[in-house]
Parts: structure tokens; C-alpha cells; sequence
């Protein structure tokens, strides 16, 4: 079996071999992701397109969930940016608007694969929550905490609440499929955050 030293071997110096093992990785499974499901990815098919080892992979990811989940955090998190400064429900509407703008795609299917695959393996699921929820909208919590301080919020707003009233319409959209995650429906629920939020 190929090793992670005789993958490097050879290879001229220049950037150190970890980061450039990693960039491999991180694209090769950004390539296998764009044509194949999520459960179809394999540790191996990923170090085989990558031209690593799979200890190479395992050295920094300890699972298949865990590295689609950084890929796909690289791949969406300057998607939905959040305003830092101004007011805070203008963000938070203009974040809903491109939270939904960017699951109408591939990344949308992703998740919707990964939360299919956790129904199966429950550690798949704490791995979502831990990298999505807590990285990829961790902006968003932060900013309806400034809301509450800057008093563009009620003091006594229930944050996780308020989260679930903002996202869960949107996932739910997205795994149910009942109701397409459309324009209109993109504007209507950022319309009715920012007047929800402030009651």
C-alpha cells in the first residue's frame, strides 16, 4: 500500500507536503462530490483521485463525513457572508436570501445526503451539527446576540429559538420537499424574519 512517504517522495521543496497534501484532498473530494453522492464517496476513491495514502486522509480527517463537511464548508461559507456591523435584521434578512440562493444547488443535495446517511449512523448527524451549525452559522448567532445588546432585539430573545424559527422552514423545504425553495419563498420568509424577530 502506498504510504504518505512515498507519495511525497521525490517532490521538489517548496510549500510544506502537509498543506499540499491537504489541498489535494480537499479538491480531489470537491471533484468526486460534483459527480457522485455522497454515499457513493469512498476514503479510498478519495486518496486514489487525490495520489495519497489512505492514512494521509485519516491523519486529518477521522471520518468520510467529517471531510465532506470541510469541503463543503470551503466550498459554501463565503456564499452566505453575514454583515458584521449595520443593523442586525437587514443582515440576517440578506443572510436567509443567500443561505436559500445556495441550497438551491449541489450543496443543497449534500446536505440532504448527509442528513439521509445520519438516519442510518447517528455520528454522521453529530458531525453535521457540530460542523455546519456550529461553523457555517455561527455568524448568525453572533449576530442576533448584537441585536440584543444594541436593543434592535428584546433583551430576552431565546437565541436557539430564534435560530430554529429562521432556518427551519429552510431545511425543512429542503429535506421534506414539499415546497420548493424558490425566490418568492426566499423573500417571504426573510420578510417575516425581520418582523418576527423584533416582537
Amino acid at each position: 500500500m502506498e504510504t504518505p512517504e512515498d507519495t511525497d517522495r521525490g517532490r521538489k521543496p517548496g510549500r510544506p507536503r502537509s498543506a499540499e497534501s491537504q489541498r489535494a484532498i480537499l479538491e480531489a473530494t470537491s471533484r468526486l462530490l460534483d459527480s457522485m453522492p455522497v454515499r457513493a464517496l469512498t476514503i479510498e476513491g478519495v486518496a486514489k483521485a487525490a495520489g495519497v495514502g489512505k492514512p494521509t486522509i485519516y491523519r486529518w480527517w477521522d471520518s468520510k463525513c467529517a471531510l465532506v463537511m470541510d469541503v463543503f464548508l470551503a466550498k459554501t461559507a463565503a456564499q452566505v457572508p453575514i454583515k458584521e456591523t449595520g443593523p442586525v435584521v437587514a443582515a440576517l434578512s440578506e443572510h436567509v436570501l443567500r443561505v436559500i440562493a445556495m441550497l438551491r444547488g449541489r450543496a443543497g443535495q449534500i446536505v440532504a445526503e448527509i442528513v439521509g446517511e445520519g438516519q442510518a449512523e447517528p455520528h454522521i448527524l453529530e458531525e453535521f451539527r457540530e460542523r455546519f451549525f456550529l461553523r457555517l452559522l455561527a455568524p448568525a448567532r453572533a449576530t442576533i446576540e448584537r441585536g440584543k445588546q444594541t436593543g434592535e432585539l428584546p433583551p430576552d430573545l431565546d437565541t436557539d429559538l430564534a435560530m430554529d424559527l429562521i432556518y427551519g422552514p429552510i431545511y425543512y423545504r429542503l429535506l421534506v420537499g414539499h415546497q420548493p425553495l424558490d425566490k418568492p419563498f426566499a423573500r417571504s420568509l426573510a420578510a417575516r424574519v425581520a418582523t418576527t424577530l423584533q416582537t
